[in-house]
């Protein structure tokens, strides 16, 4: 890399966020671009700040039973992250270094409550927060692992493990400087970790992702490692291609790393320590002695995606500035009429969505029985083909991603089509109230009805309802799946598993109905929400499009702030165009 590009890196940026702030100084273009794109400004801006001050920040994410935890720990070298049979982190954890290790829960109004290292595990936690005097934030641990010196490390619950923390994670993604995405080699790569990757990863532009496959010490033969490693591999490079997969085995690293027995039955043993040592390599290569270039270019980055945002905008309430007057009064002559109409036929049409819905969940009744029937097919057969060692150490947690997988994948399906549906009428709806092609109802829309994010959200809300693990995963079947943890022989297990199988099977048809009941009411309420928020933006947007277009006065003035912000701006993309 050339590092003379980043000789005057610090005077641009300086520059940039100068520019920024005479934006935000000018009230009146404030007004024009609206109360949430300036908060959105000033608030990018203060993330900037805080990442040219605080400590380089790699940020572990992945599903729930990915096994983050123990991959902290066998990067870290030290015991820190709790891990167990059940998933254990719930809560944000940053690591940082301290050459006297010790907890501290940090809440939101600022102050710090100190724990024990026994307080991080899950049980214990949960019995703590009601006494905490304000709400958890993030748990910070010293530790005096020697990399901690150079980064901090942040664990996050599994996604979704926890609805309500699901936004603090993306927050935390924001922040990060870094990121390390974790699967696993027995669920490789599902559709909802796929998702999140190009949902909420790709779009921060990271310039370094890695994904680590864990649990590769569960597969049995090498043949099998190298295929998942590859389907995983071909799968990020259509993602994300600035990834780097790596296969590994997190608890097999932390063992060696503490001086623990390694249990080495399928002769492997060597094969982890390498792809481990690998990861730790790239890391500090391309990470670690990187990092002061990989923050800049991550400041510049949002410094770009900034800007680009607005100039957009700008270019949305220009363009509106141009539309018809006469046009615009017509619209407004006939918008009440239309309105009343519109209403009646949205009535008309619930009925049809909530039979579309009855045929969903009639479909993931067949799904969901035939996928229980090749499941007890292949727990039977576990008995011959997988040693007792394997079933200990992994059934529970096969049987967790199995049945979760099946169930989610359901939801996901339909919540797709769902989504498709109230989309379309969305649409349909904006055209008929004459909105669809003005400029200020698009800004509007997205930021008050973004049908696409807000459907997923409610859906995985509505799935969620109840569940005591995770969302996406049916909580009725819990009690069933701690009978089966409670055991430690191989013949215990598949057992028990047999015995509460048909109980497994009705519990998560059961739960699964549920979520469709959630389903219905979730569409009849979201197409009244969607209703009146169009009409809502439909109104204010033609009001103020019509006056605007009567005040030439009013006109001239907006575009002449507009065309003083795109001056500044231009300039700052001009400077960033150096960097991106």
């Amino acid at each position: 890399m050339n590092k003379n590009k980043y000789d005057n890196a610090e005077y641009d940026i300086a520059l940039v966020r100068g520019d920024l702030k005479r934006l935000l100084k000018d009230q009146e273009l404030c007004g024009i671009l609206g109360e949430d794109a300036t908060n959105r400004m000033k608030k990018w801006d203060q993330i900037i700040e805080k990442k040219l001050t605080e400590p380089f920040s790699l940020v572990i994410v992945g599903d729930f039973k990915r096994g983050k935890s123990t991959v902290i720990n066998a990067i870290l070298g030290r015991s820190v992250a709790p891990v167990n049979v059940a998933p254990e982190t719930f809560t944000i954890n940053r690591f940082s270094y301290g050459e006297n290790p010790n907890v501290e829960a940090v809440l939101g109004n600022g102050k710090r409550v100190t724990l024990t290292q026994d307080d991080l595990s899950r049980e214990r936690l949960l019995g703590l927060l009601d006494f905490f005097p304000g709400s958890l934030e993030y748990i910070d641990v010293k530790s005096d692992a020697p990399i901690l010196k150079e980064i901090q490390v942040v664990d996050t619950p599994g996604l979704s493990d926890l609805d309500e923390l699901d936004s603090q994670v993306k927050e935390f993604l924001v922040k990060a400087d870094a990121v390390i995405y974790v699967a696993s080699a027995l669920s490789p790569f599902s559709e909802s970790e796929q998702y999140f990757i190009a949902s909420q990863i790709v779009p921060q532009n990271f310039s370094k992702v890695f994904v680590l496959i864990n649990m590769i010490d569960a597969i049995d033969t090498m043949e099998d490692i190298e295929r998942i490693i590859n389907h995983i591999r071909e799968k990020c490079a259509q993602i994300i291609p600035v990834a780097e997969v790596y296969g590994i085995s997190g608890i097999d690293e932390y063992r060696r790393k503490i001086g623990l027995n390694r249990p080495d039955i399928k002769g492997f043993q060597e094969f982890y320590e390498n792809q481990f040592l690998k990861f730790e390599l790239a890391l500090s290569r391309e990470v670690i002695v990187q990092k002061d270039t990989l923050r800049t270019q991550r400041v510049f980055s949002m410094l770009s995606m900034m800007m680009t945002d607005t100039l957009n905008r700008l270019g949305m309430i220009s363009d509106m500035l141009k539309m018809d007057s006469e046009k615009l009064e017509k619209l407004q002559a006939d918008f009440d009429k239309e309105c009343e109409n519109l209403a009646t036929a949205l009535e008309n049409q619930k009925p049809k969505i909530l039979l579309s819905i009855t045929e969903m969940k009639q479909e993931a009744e067949y799904w969901m029985y035939e996928f229980f029937v090749k499941l007890r097919e292949d727990i039977v057969a576990s008995r011959q083909t997988t040693t007792a060692e394997d079933v200990e150490r992994h059934f529970y947690s096969y049987l967790m991603d199995k049945v979760g997988e099946a169930y989610r994948r359901c939801l996901e399906i339909h919540q797709e089509r769902l989504n498709g549906i109230i989309n379309d009428m969305g649409v349909q709806l904006s055209r008929k109230l004459g909105i669809a092609d003005l400029a200020a109802a698009r800004i509007s829309t997205s930021e008050t009805v973004n049908v696409n994010s807000f459907v997923a959200d409610k859906i995985k809300q509505a799935a969620s309802q109840g569940a005591e693990r995770s969302v996406g995963f049916p909580s009725g079947t819990m009690p069933f799946f701690r009978n089966i943890m409670k055991k430690n022989r191989q013949s215990d297990i598949i057992d028990t598993t047999l015995e509460n199988y048909d109980d497994i099977r009705s519990s998560t048809i059961k739960d699964l109905k549920e979520c469709y009941k959630n389903f219905e009411q979730f569409a009849s309420d979201q197409l009244d929400e969607i209703y009146r928020t169009q009409e809502a933006v439909g109104r204010e947007t033609v009001t103020q499009a019509l006056e605007m277009a009567r005040s030439e006065e009013s006109t001239d003035r907006i575009n002449k702030c507009i065309d003083r912000a795109n001056e500044i701006i231009s300039g700052s993309v001009e400077v960033l165009r150096e960097y991106i």
